[in-house]
């Protein structure tokens, strides 16, 4: 941006209560060409435009593309914000999203085409080959450029494992084939490997993919979720509330805390949605039986949220090893299918 002549605005706000007003405060003096945020600012920032107008107009009213990364986008998310942009811009906006990580410099795949759902992070940069190989039961995918790194300054053995035995850098992430007879057609995040558990009949719980159709299927009530069940019979979930969408269903603006999370309408609606994602699962590795709303926010300070925005599940399930045991007992915060 700045090499070709454009300004750069980077400000002082963050996705998190209290933080993320700050960036809307700037957006109202800067409307940007280019707005890149992770997928909770732009749930946030759905929360400003849909309330205020003239800063939606402000916000659309040069932009060309918008680009999410550091975490998967959900679908009611997506569909938030792709509506705005319809109704604001002729044509709408772009929003798109790739893939990458500090070691290949940062980027290696993009996705600039329209796309009807979040999740496709494109196709590799020009210089670099991406290759797909088969890992833990997925197909974990790999780099190879001059972008990437060589390896680790005074690592050699961290620099080995990081690499094949072909030169390609291991991503530790695994991807699907948007298209199986078309890869120009792009590739899908496929969870990260070291994430994934296995349930107590040996099953293989692929976590990434599932938390997405999990936050996807409770229909925006959920900003993310953390996935438990390692070694247990079926599997719950920890859930981080979209606390705008609970207090719409609960009717009222000035609820707060468990007052909130525990409102009938409010768990009724998540029972709900919960059984729904139960039937439409395919067995047990993928359907989740029980959750319970995360009554204080995710920490940054305790590495459960990245700097990108993305969670650390197994900071999460460490952290709050006493909320997950509380969730597999009969805790009447415990919401079940209905």
């Amino acid at each position: 941006v700045i090499y070709n002549g454009g300004t750069f605005y980077i400000d002082d706000g963050r996705p998190a209560p209290g933080a993320m007003e700050r960036s809307i405060r700037n957006l109202r003096e800067v409307a940007p060409t280019w707005y890149f945020n992770v997928p909770l600012g732009y749930q946030m920032l759905a929360d400003a435009l849909e309330a205020d107008e003239g800063l939606r107009r402000h916000f659309f009213s040069r932009l060309a593309m918008m680009m999410y990364a550091g975490a998967g986008m959900s679908q009611p998310v997506w569909d938030r914000i792709t509506r705005l942009a319809d109704e604001t811009v002729p044509g709408g906006v772009l929003l798109a999203t790739g893939f990458g990580s500090t070691e290949t410099g940062p980027f290696a795949l993009m996705c600039m085409e329209r796309q009807e759902r979040p999740g496709n992070v494109g196709i590799p940069a020009h210089g670099v080959t991406f290759k797909l190989a088969p890992e833990a039961g997925k197909l974990e995918g790999r780099v190879k450029s001059p972008s990437v790194t060589p390896g680790y300054w005074r690592d050699p053995e961290l620099a080995r494992a990081a690499f094949d035995e072909e030169g390609f850098y291991r991503f530790g992430d695994a991807f699907r084939l948007a298209d199986p007879e078309d890869p120009a057609k792009g590739v899908y995040f496929d969870g990260r490997l070291a994430e994934n558990f296995k349930l107590a009949s040996g099953t293989w719980v692929a976590v990434g993919a599932l938390r997405a159709r999990l936050v996807d299927d409770l229909g925006g009530i959920a900003s993310d979720a953390v996935i438990a069940g390692e070694g247990r019979e079926e599997l719950g979930a920890l859930i981080v509330p979209n606390l705008a969408a609970l207090r719409a269903i609960a009717g009222d603006a000035t609820l707060e805390g468990e007052a909130l999370l525990n409102h009938p309408k409010v768990r009724a609606v998540a029972a709900e949605r919960l059984a729904a994602h139960a039937a439409r699962a395919t067995g047990s590795a993928s359907r989740v039986m029980r959750m319970m709303f995360l009554a204080e926010p995710l920490s940054f300070d305790a590495g459960e949220v990245t700097d990108k925005g993305s969670v650390n599940q197994r900071a999460v399930l460490g952290n709050r090893a006493d909320l997950v045991e509380r969730l597999y007992s009969d805790d009447p915060a415990v919401i079940a299918p209905q």
